[in-house]
């Protein structure tokens, strides 16, 4: 170690870029420190990704008892134990968090409990203790947005959601991003009543025109009432019960309300403008190397991206240990990111949507089918799936491919590969198809569309 610092580097933020960039410059031989505040994981693990699709999974199988009656089962659904299915999935959560915990502690980094905050270019302040670094990363992810109205101390966030510790009978999500439909499809699977609240005509903006469309009628087919072009003006509590006021001045009464308008950066404790750290808004302003307005102090993953997702926080936590340590010069590429919604049904997808592509520049061929699997042939429980692919007229290439159905999650990380490759629709129909499987529609799909 160089310089006469406590450390050649300092994280603040113990989520999936900040461990990950821990971990692996102390593998490479640096001196490390972590500072969190809280349980080890970030939100994917503690209050995200992972408790939500541990719900996603209990919710899922009344549906799944529903289609077996048709497959000669006889089955009978009894209510569902929330409390013992949470106590199960906590006890899931704090064995992950302390794997975190043993995984850096084998590592060799040195953790701080705390809440870290910056007290110049090489120092972190933490309960009063000054330590110093060569190099200081910040990653500490992204917190519910509240919006500003007449009782919104009533609302839930995705936070206080999982310490819930019986299901609300009737529910108003708010918002139409992809936390807000996979919390509406939860709750409406583990038997509530859900409302989802938007101010636009449809769900899941930014994503492909038709998936959002399809989506939309496959989750109102599962009897979730969609209140379009509205917004929440104020929540009056009355006894146990919540009243909730519209921007066209009718008003609801619900058992809940959960507020899933986005996300914004965590960063409120760390002094940002004390040290001269640039950011908008909270977003920390970074070069393509992770470098903020001080050359010294980094950033990694959702307080400093667009890409909400742990998997590029990741990425960008390994990238960043190679280049300080290892003497790389890796720049994160961020086109073609497959990601997921664990909605009800699932949307999978990676690449440009149809609009996207145009507004880029792209003539495109588009190739689309909607069918129901072969699952639901024998069954009155009918969930329809969506195939599209976007495909550039001239090179050929395949610039976006979208699905929603069971599994869409699982087939799209394969697709995704293919997207990254750049590979053609030629190359996708000279793949010889899984049958009989719902993928197959992917390279089977000859006729186009539009």
């Amino acid at each position: 170690m160089s310089d006469n610092f406590d450390y050649d580097l300092v994280v603040i933020g113990g989520g999936s870029g900040g461990v990950r960039a821990a971990r692996w410059s102390a593998k490479l031989g640096a001196k490390v420190a972590l500072v969190e505040k809280s349980r080890l994981g970030g939100t994917c693990v503690i209050r995200g990704c992972v408790p939500k699709k541990f719900m996603v999974y209990a919710s899922e199988f009344a549906h799944e008892a529903a289609v077996m009656k048709d497959y000669g089962w006889d089955v009978q659904v009894g209510e569902f134990d929330w409390a013992g299915f949470k106590s199960k999935r906590d006890a899931e959560i704090e064995r992950l968090s302390g794997l975190y915990q043993n995984m850096l502690s084998g590592a060799g980094v040195e953790l701080f409990e705390g809440v870290g905050c910056l007290d110049g270019d090489h120092t972190v302040l933490i309960k009063g203790k000054e330590i110093t670094a060569k190099h200081i990363l910040i990653a500490v992810g992204s917190r519910p947005f509240i919006p500003n109205f007449l009782g919104v101390e009533h609302v839930l966030t995705s936070n206080q959601f999982f310490n819930l510790k019986k299901r609300p009978q009737k529910v108003l999500v708010a918002g139409g991003g992809y936390i807000a439909v996979e919390f509406a499809g939860i709750l409406q699977g583990l038997g509530s009543d859900v409302s989802i609240v938007i101010r636009r005509e449809h769900i899941l903006r930014g994503f492909d025109q038709d998936v959002r469309e399809f989506l939309q009628e496959q989750m109102s087919q599962k009897q979730i009432n969609f209140v379009t072009e509205k917004t929440i003006t104020s929540i009056v509590k009355e006894d146990k019960k919540f009243v909730v006021h519209f921007s066209d001045e009718s008003e609801q009464t619900y058992d809940a309300v959960l507020m899933a308008q986005g996300r914004v950066p965590a960063v409120e404790e760390l002094q940002l403008d004390k040290v001269g750290v640039k950011h908008n808004q909270g977003k920390i302003e970074i070069n393509t190397k992770f470098q903020s307005s001080i050359p010294s102090i980094y950033a990694v993953g959702d307080c400093a991206n667009d890409f909400n997702l742990t998997p590029v926080a990741l990425n960008e936590g390994m990238i960043l240990a190679e280049n300080l340590f290892n003497k790389q010069d890796m720049v994160m590429s961020y086109e073609n990111i497959p990601t997921a919604v664990f909605s009800q049904p699932p949307v999978g997808t990676v690449g440009l949507g149809e609009q996207e592509a145009k507004d880029r520049g792209h003539s495109v061929d588009i190739y689309m089918s909607s069918f129901n699997p072969l699952k639901f042939a024998l069954s009155s429980h009918k969930e329809k799936c969506l195939m599209k692919i976007i495909v550039d007229c001239k090179s050929q290439k395949v610039l976006g491919v979208h699905i929603v159905g069971k599994d869409a999650g699982e087939m799209i990380q394969g697709i995704g590969v293919a997207v990254k490759a750049q590979l053609t629709k030629a190359q996708f129909d000279q793949c010889v198809g899984v049958h009989p499987t719902s993928a197959e529609e992917l390279v089977t799909m000859r006729e186009k569309l539009r």
